[in-house]
């Protein structure tokens, strides 16, 4: 069966996808669809219904965008649909979404891609590693200097009026709920939102700190205003994982001394190449794939997705809310 997709959207992430789907032999993008905008490409169309004959269409437009797609594909659209994450961007809206039907639900699916990525299989790893002995805290730095590009005053994401969290719900939210799937029920949750570079009226930064219920303590640093730096430590009772600078490091055990009998940084028991461009790229292909492979197949989408989808986005929301 050879897939036809149709998106909306062609910009930035939307054109990530694009080079995604192009790669794989079995589908072709049939439309690209846009409110206003005109190319002298026959592939584009202004009209949303002319992606209604697609087996799949992807939502990859602005993020307060998203709902109202959504409710019209809900409408007037049987196939399958993929939307970027957030699902959606107010509590009216999720409200909304969790009313849908369960054959909506079985054909729709929310991009949270590090579910599927090597991160995620690192966390599943540890969670049972001797190695490392349970798990007290993780750190997560992910940054870099988009805010300060000319094309970043221009792009939905520095406007304040429609996305002014916007970096909690474009890169945040990844790892918030990649870390709520492993280490469940949230007990405390601190956000920290600041806008450092001056250029938009959206924030360009945030800390998040979290203690969960297992006594897991996190924190989440993200900035559009900072260098390009990506770091994971997860510390354990008996050793620590570093991700830094292209390499996955494991520490242990706890009790390496020196001469004198004290504490000593433990040996590196692992090392492994890691690449966040590469690892990130390879979770949206997987992510892309593990939907189109229900798709070919015309199989139901696990509900555990739909309903780990509607709790990371409840939790931002919340966030955002309780910030105001």
């Amino acid at each position: 069966m050879v897939i036809k997709i149709g998106i909306i959207g062609y910009r930035n992430h939307a054109s990530r996808l694009i080079k995604i789907i192009n790669e794989i032999d079995d589908c072709f993008i049939d439309l690209i669809f846009h409110p206003n905008k005109t190319l002298d490409d026959k592939q584009f169309t202004n009209n949303l219904s002319d992606l209604f004959n697609c087996d799949a269409i992807f939502v990859s437009s602005p993020n307060h965008t998203h709902y109202q797609y959504l409710e019209k594909l809900f409408v007037k659209y049987n196939g399958y649909i993929f939307c970027e994450k957030p699902p959606v961007t107010s509590n009216d809206h999720l409200n909304l979404l969790t009313k849908i039907s369960t054959e909506i639900k079985n054909k729709l699916f929310f991009n949270f891609n590090y579910r599927f990525s090597k991160i995620n299989d690192c966390l599943v790893k540890l969670k049972h590693s001797e190695n490392i002995g349970k798990i007290n805290h993780i750190n997560i730095v992910a940054t870099q200097g988009l805010a300060f590009k000319n094309e970043y005053l221009d792009s939905w994401r520095s406007d304040g009026k429609t996305n002014l969290h916007n970096i909690l719900e474009t890169v945040s939210i990844h790892y918030l709920d990649l870390l709520n799937f492993h280490f469940g029920k949230i007990n405390d949750i601190r956000y920290y939102p600041k806008l450092i570079s001056n250029n938009g009226t959206s924030y360009d930064t945030n800390h998040i700190t979290l203690q969960y219920d297992n006594d897991v303590t996190a924190s989440i640093f993200n900035s559009y205003a900072s260098p390009y730096i990506n770091q994971i430590s997860v510390l354990g009772t008996n050793g620590f994982l570093n991700i830094f600078e292209n390499n996955q490091k494991i520490f242990s055990p706890r009790d390496t001394f020196n001469s004198e009998g004290f504490f000593i940084i433990p040996p590196i028991l692992e090392n492994q190449t890691f690449i966040f461009e590469s690892e990130y790229e390879n979770s949206l292909k997987n992510s892309v794939n593990y939907f189109l492979n229900h798709v070919k197949n015309n199989t139901i989408i696990p509900i555990e997705q739909f309903e780990t989808s509607i709790l990371s986005n409840k939790l931002i929301l919340n966030i955002k809310n309780n910030s105001s």
